[in-house]
């Protein structure tokens, strides 16, 4: 804020007040001092955006875009804040207005537009992309409703619609741009007429549909530098509004951008969920070409300066559609349209799910998008031909686009790219030797990885500021900009007055998070407990269960023995299952009604409590984060690409329990042996149960009198109120033999975790691995990941320097 004082800035916010909303201070609720705010610094960094933008195109700067289906930013107030430098300014100048900057900033509402990891993953890489400097701007869908609002009613997870957009002023961040609107066309029938030269596409009965985009800066750290995340929202055109004459008849339009992931368990929801695909790989593309046939070079050499990046599968229709407008608009042959496309576009995969690698049925994709799919049965013909004897014709079938009528998306995806990476060293290396394999064997020098990283200034500057300050004091600020210079603090781990002030800012965060706790659920939980958290997508395959079983191991010796010797835990969950996936609400049923058993059970001396937060989401993260003691990372071995609450966690000095499975791997590889709990199976061991197919559940439920004890207590009424999903777990680990080996692990898990019990008994070594962790997060930064995208994929170059502590945005 350059050299303005407190003073002015009260002079300036007083105005804009009054401006705004024709009041004083005393007369002004959270939600009009939020709106002020706001706008005071969405003015100050307008103009700022404006220039990046002029950058961008002054000198034929490659731009990349990246693709999502998926954002979640969570709340951007105090993040722009910190990255304009106002942070501390704003904070100390309400405080004197009498005004709390966290009660002003709970108002905002979290931009749900994302489930997890994949949304969350986007979100962090356009805040370092902006703050390295980058000319990267993100394209996605405006969605009007979030993924779902989670409640829980009689232990039962139930969605209610995420209406963030319906608040006082809404999204104070957006910008709606009419002008830069474009049409993107749905359904209907298509057919080729030969035209000067070129197979014309004439269309017949097909739905216009206008979409609008709507920009959020992305602001950078201390660099004068804001991209744009371009979110597309879909209206019906003025042209078109006489087709429409009900409320039902509008809604099939607005319908498209209303909901996050509508439900695919039927035939409406999955055609819905591929008309918002296409609708936003079209409306985002065009607007790219658009955009580059006014300021940039020939058609055929956009390559030069365009780079796409589909992240994940949901986008993989960029290709395609890159295709159609390189054909069918701007008239190029086929052989340099398909250069172009392949040189403009890169893929990350985020996956070892198979049913996570999506599909679409030949007849929906044609009644979505007829154009479309003659473009993809092209681009398979040509690919099987350009093969055909020279590879094993097995190989072929495997790696085409087109086969068992389904179009293979990540195929597509593939095929029409130049880079495909994975998130995380083990992830990358089965991508290479079991899911793609085929993939890398035809294109081996397309494969690399690319580790997830997270945004350090979000979960430790503004969600952990007690961690900060006793970092600062250790080793000075530079880590604020550089977070490689946390590493400086594993010259400190003998340093006992910081690592007795590591343990009291992790206490004081515990006693905040337990406040809440009693808030929000009633439950009192001791901040002296091991605060143990399991924060992440409820499903099956990251073991939530083994989780549960353990707590109710735990339960049944402390009934045995209610004075049992061990120190005191709080489990603690967060977790959203899918509307659709009724196994994983199974399991969110039966963690709630242990949780109500252990709770309100007065014998075991509160030694556990469970307390399972309802509507988890990045808010909810940035008070449990920082009050961890244990990271649970203990998915099956070989199913998690990455992960990146490992990552925010360590940050925050919690300890990981941890099968080596995805992005734990290198964790351990940077932390070393001594300062992480690794247990269970391992990718080997997993791929020699696959193979051997020797795994036999039924044996350990019956050998192990433990783990039966446990698994029966599902069904014989120890638990009260889960009949059915009881039953329903207990079959799956019993006699349908136990899909991610949670029995096979559950010996090994009881183990590691006394170890964790008998290493928290010594605080001073305790503090100790924690320092060594939140040291080592450095290497996770997004910071650095996004420069490996930008340097060995996109191949953009910074137009802004990296951030400087002495720059803030001016007012």
């Amino acid at each position: 804020m350059g050299s303005i004082t407190k003073e002015e800035f009260i002079t300036m916010f007083k105005k804009r007040l009054n401006q705004k909303y024709a009041m004083d201070i005393s007369d002004a609720c959270n939600s009009e001092l939020y709106g002020t705010l706001c706008s005071l610094v969405k003015s100050s960094y307008s103009a700022i955006w404006r220039q990046t933008w002029k950058d961008f195109v002054k000198e034929h700067d490659k731009q990349s875009y990246y693709f999502s289906i998926e954002y979640l930013p969570g709340k951007l107030l105090k993040s722009n804040l910190l990255n304009m430098g106002w942070y501390d300014l704003v904070k100390t100048a309400f405080q004197e207005m009498g005004l709390d900057l966290n009660e002003i900033a709970a108002v905002e509402p979290d931009m749900a537009l994302g489930n997890g990891g994949l949304g969350r993953l986007a979100s962090d890489f356009m805040d370092s992309l902006a703050s390295e400097g980058y000319p990267v701007n993100g394209n996605g869908i405006r969605y009007h409703y979030g993924l779902f609002k989670q409640k829980f009613v009689n232990g039962y997870q139930v969605e209610l619609p995420d209406e963030w957009l319906n608040t006082d002023g809404g999204n104070a961040w957006e910008i709606r741009r009419a002008s830069k609107s474009v049409l993107v066309r749905i359904g209907g029938h298509v057919h080729l007429v030969q035209e000067k030269g070129y197979l014309k596409p004439v269309y017949e009965a097909a739905t216009l549909i206008q979409a609008v985009p709507y920009d959020v800066g992305m602001v950078g750290y201390h660099n004068n530098h804001v991209n744009t995340l371009r979110l597309w929202s879909a209206e019906i055109p003025e042209s078109e509004e006489s087709k429409y004459p009900t409320i039902e008849d509008r809604r099939q339009v607005e319908d498209i951008t209303a909901v996050l992931y509508p439900d695919d368990s039927n035939e409406s929801g999955r055609l819905l969920r591929l008309k918002q695909e296409y609708f936003f790989v079209s409306a985002g593309i065009q607007s790219i070409i658009r955009h580059y046939k006014k300021y940039g070079s020939p058609i055929d050499q956009i390559s030069q300066e365009v780079a796409i990046h589909i992240n994940d599968t949901h986008p993989a229709m960029c290709v395609a559609e890159f295709m159609r407008i390189l054909l069918d608009e701007e008239h190029l042959s086929w052989s340099t349209a398909w250069t172009q496309t392949v040189k403009v576009m890169s893929y990350t995969n985020h996956t070892i799910m198979s049913e996570a690698l999506e599909t679409w049925a030949v007849p929906m994709l044609n009644e979505i998008q007829p154009r479309i799919l003659q473009i993809i049965a092209e681009i398979d013909h040509r690919f099987v031909t350009s093969l055909a004897g020279k590879v094993d014709g097995g190989l072929i079938e495997r790696t085409r686009i087109i086969s068992g009528g389904k179009v293979h998306m990540a195929h597509l995806a593939i095929i029409g790219s130049h880079s495909t990476n994975g998130v995380a060293k083990l992830h990358t290396d089965l991508l290479k030797s079991d899911v793609l394999h085929d993939f890398y064997t035809l294109y081996p020098d397309r494969f690399n990885n690319k580790t997830n990283g997270i945004a350090v200034r979000r979960w430790l500057q503004i969600a952990n500021p007690r961690l900060a300050k006793v970092i600062d004091q250790t080793i000075g600020n530079d880590w604020r900009q550089d977070a490689s210079q946390l590493l400086k603090l594993t010259d400190h781990t003998t340093d006992n007055s910081l690592l007795d002030q590591l343990s009291e800012a992790k206490l004081a965060n515990k006693r905040d998070l337990a406040q809440f706790i009693k808030q929000k659920t009633g439950i009192i939980v001791s901040p002296n407990a091991i605060f143990d958290v399991q924060i992440k997508r409820l499903h099956a395959y990251k073991r939530q269960l083994l989780n549960l079983l353990r707590i109710i191991k735990l339960y049944l010796d402390l009934k045995q023995n209610p004075d049992l010797e061990i120190i005191p835990r709080v489990f603690i969950f967060g977790a959203k299952a899918a509307p659709s996936y009724h196994y994983a609400k199974s399991i969110i049923k039966c963690i709630n009604e242990t949780a109500n058993l252990i709770n309100h059970d007065s014998t075991i001396q509160a030694k556990i409590k469970v307390i399972f937060l309802e509507n988890y989401g990045v808010s909810l993260a940035e008070k449990i984060i920082p009050a961890a003691d244990v990271s649970e990372q203990i998915s099956t071995a070989s199913k998690e690409a990455s992960g990146t609450s490992n990552m925010k966690l360590m940050l925050n000095g919690a300890l990981t329990v941890a099968t080596l499975d995805g992005a734990n791997v290198e964790i351990k590889q940077y932390v070393g042996d001594d300062n992480i709990f690794i247990f269970g199976l391992n990718k080997q061991e997993v791929y020699q149960y696959y193979h051997d197919h020797n795994y036999h559940s039924l044996d350990y439920y019956q050998n192990n009198p433990i783990i039966h004890r446990v698994v029966d207590a599902l069904v014989d009424g120890t638990i009260p109120n889960v009949s059915a999903e009881g039953h329903e777990i207990y079959d799956s680990l019993t006699y349908l033999n136990d899909e991610f080996f949670v029995l096979r692990d559950l010996e090994d898990y009881l183990r590691i975790q006394d170890k964790v019990d008998e290493t928290y008994r010594d605080q001073r070594k305790w503090n100790k691995m924690s320092l060594i962790n939140i040291a080592n997060a450095s290497y996770f930064s997004a910071d650095e990941t996004v420069k490996r995208y930008a340097e060995d994929i996109w191949h953009v170059k910074q137009l802004s320097e990296k951030g400087d502590m002495n720059v803030k945005y001016p007012l």
